[in-house]
């Protein structure tokens, strides 16, 4: 981990924003981030509310990485990305791809809670209708169970999935999943980021390939290191960053040695607002690696209230005592 700055640092440095969602997605249609205007450029600590302190520490680690250290250097200047589809009507699937510029490929939520599988058929075949040539993919976020993920992506295979993300939340279900033969590739996310082990999953034979998330695990050079570790075709994620998190997102994927999948890393066009005066969003398929910077103009609209500000600087706080005692 990059050298932990002092606290006082971090909060001088702290500036907490709200920004808007064009779609509800993770079931919030507004995206709090805590944002660091570090000496190495822009840095944002923004794990979900729900995550404990724990957990919440690692994104802590990729914020003064990036804030205090910078990233690797680039092996590529151009990153693919796919458009993403929340778990929204077949009505709303055009809306939303058209947030996206020139779409080659499509991450499509399904199993959303409350949801059916002809649901998630239905999603599915709308974005194949509206795009017959792009690459598909699916992510249930572990929300099924093994039966119904056989069951799903049976059902699914016809469209022509590139792959199946998280389809059960555990390593042997996945083992499981990806023995029965469905003809779909299965992708770990969540038993990559959220496990004590992330190579637990490579170790296991649980996955073709695996999700990577810079802010989750810790920053670039420790995603780096798992990749290596794991031996598995990786692709780069988001956790629906702002541009300045985006632009680490952006830094892994150019210092990966190789990148066969385009990259979760456009949702910044699901947002409404952003904090840069040009968002890290895709053009022709694609984003190209630069620096990030936050506009004050843009922070000072989008500042959050001050008791979720004070929110935000109590949980740092928290996450920066657990860093400096580990």
């Amino acid at each position: 981990m990059s050298a932990l700055p002092p606290l006082d640092a971090l909060l001088d440095a702290a500036r907490v924003v709200v920004l808007p969602m064009r779609v509800k997605f993770r079931g919030v249609l507004e995206r709090e981030v805590l944002l660091l205007d570090g000496p190495a450029g822009w840095a944002e600590f923004s794990p979900f509310v729900e995550y404990d302190d724990a957990e919440a520490s690692r994104w802590l680690a990729a914020a003064v990485e990036a804030g205090w250290e910078g990233f690797p250097e680039p092996v590529r200047n151009w990153i693919p990305v796919n458009a993403t589809v929340p778990a929204v009507a077949t009505a709303e699937v055009p809306r939303v791809l058209g947030a996206f510029d020139a779409v080659h490929t499509v991450k499509i939520k399904v199993a959303e809670r409350g949801q059916s599988l002809a649901d998630d058929v239905a999603r599915v075949a709308a974005v194949r209708e509206a795009l017959p040539g792009a690459a598909l993919r699916v992510d249930a976020n572990g929300g099924w169970t093994v039966p119904e993920a056989v069951a799903a992506l049976a059902a699914l295979a016809p469209f022509g999935l590139e792959y199946a993300e998280q389809p059960v939340p555990t390593i042997e279900g996945l083992a499981q999943v990806r023995a029965a033969g469905t003809g779909v590739l299965i992708a770990a996310d969540e038993s990559v980021r959220k496990a004590t082990d992330p190579l637990a999953v490579a170790r296991a034979g649980a996955a073709d390939l695996i999700i990577v998330k810079a802010a989750p695990l810790g920053g670039v050079r420790k995603a780096l290191e798992i990749v290596a570790e794991a031996g598995l075709p990786a692709v780069v994620s988001s956790a629906l960053d702002s541009s300045v998190g985006i632009r680490a997102g952006v830094a892994l994927a150019a210092a990966l040695p190789e990148l066969p999948y385009a990259c979760g890393l456009g949702t910044v066009a699901l947002m409404s607002a952003d904090v840069a005066l040009e968002p890290m969003v895709a053009h022709d398929g694609g984003i190209t690696v630069r620096t990030v910077a936050a506009d004050p103009g843009l922070l000072a609209r989008h500042a959050a209230p001050a008791e979720r500000t004070r929110w935000w600087l109590d949980r740092l706080a928290r996450c920066h005592a657990l860093l400096a005692a580990s």
